[in-house]
């Protein structure tokens, strides 16, 4: 069948069943696998192709988005704060507000140059049955897609502003560490809201070959032990201008748009709207697993190389072999 023809159906598809915005929460292992920054350019490419976008940052810490972009915050939300408070804390006052009604969404969003939208919402303040419909009329607005840059509890579970997402992106780097990092964040996932699906990308790769062949081993490793599927989301190749960008709080597709990075960026933001529309997480999770249910020591099936935060973990067996699969 034609590519239009299918792409043209799917997008129907979407079309009928669509509900307010797409929601994607990306998170990542430790060890600083790049997801704010992969969040903050997958936003500024997904706004050059036309879509409303809005970024929802969970973390208030020094990597939050709105450290990393700097002076190109503005717009109506961040004029609405205490004379005395710093902009961190009156982001976060911004989404208390929403959540308690005394503000619309667009006078808390605070925009960017680029386009746009950047709410803070503390995970902390997103806690109790009272906030799920605040949280649902939050998600139900008018942009096309909200990106969650999701913090990820002491156990590694997901908020209940997170739960609310269609898909889950694991970003990961492509070494032993890093790829044993991604599995055991799947994994505690996993057990604590029984996810049973992933959108794994691949960040600061070397090359693209590299990159497929850990995805394919990860997926491999998942699927046989875990029980569950992963989606290859691409990569993303490490690029010597992205610190520069860094360094100057702007986003790598629009300070350096013709390196690598930045059209591997694009091309997965081009890739994004086209992902099947399944229901939020929210829909199959359950009730967080017990201690001893939860994910917790293991020798990383997908590199063979034990963790390095394994004694976290301890009182659960290792589900897999130690001799497993490597990444070539």
């Amino acid at each position: 069948m034609d590519k239009f023809v299918i792409d043209q159906a799917e997008g129907l598809r979407r079309l009928l069943a669509r509900e307010g915005s797409r929601v994607i929460a990306v998170t990542g292992g430790p060890g600083a696998p790049g997801r704010t920054t992969v969040v903050i350019n997958l936003a500024a490419a997904l706004t050059a192709l036309g879509k409303d976008v809005i970024v929802i940052d969970e973390c208030l810490g020094p990597r939050r988005v709105s450290a990393q972009l700097g002076g190109g915050m503005r717009g109506a939300g961040a004029e609405w704060r205490s004379h005395a408070g710093t902009l961190a804390g009156n982001f976060a006052r911004n989404f208390a507000a929403v959540m308690r009604g005394e503000i619309a969404l667009d006078q808390a969003v605070v925009r960017h140059a680029l386009g746009f939208g950047v709410l803070a919402a503390p995970r902390e303040q997103c806690v109790g049955p009272q906030l799920d419909a605040p949280l649902s009329k939050l998600l139900a607005g008018p942009a096309d897609f909200v990106l969650i840059d999701a913090q990820l509890d002491a156990e590694g579970a997901l908020s209940p502003l997170a739960l609310h997402a269609h898909d889950l992106l694991i970003v990961m780097r492509v070494t032993a560490q890093a790829i044993t990092d991604a599995y055991a964040c799947m994994k505690r996932l996993h057990f604590a809201h029984a996810i049973g699906q992933f959108r794994v990308l691949a960040n600061h790769v070397a090359s693209a070959a590299d990159a497929q062949a850990a995805l394919d081993n990860l997926a491999d490793v998942a699927s046989r032990y875990l029980a569950v599927s992963l989606e290859r989301a691409g990569s993303v190749a490490a690029d010597p201008h992205m610190p520069r960008a860094l360094q100057l709080s702007r986003c790598i597709v629009d300070a350096f748009p013709s390196t690598a990075a930045a059209r591997d960026f694009r091309h997965v933001a081009a890739e994004l709207p086209h992902w099947p529309l399944r229901p939020a997480l929210l829909a199959s999770a359950g009730t967080p697993a017990s201690p001893e249910q939860s994910a917790n020591s293991f020798v990383s099936p997908a590199t063979g190389v034990p963790s390095a935060s394994a004694t976290a973990y301890a009182g659960r067996r290792a589900d897999s072999p130690v001799h497993a699969h490597r990444h070539a």
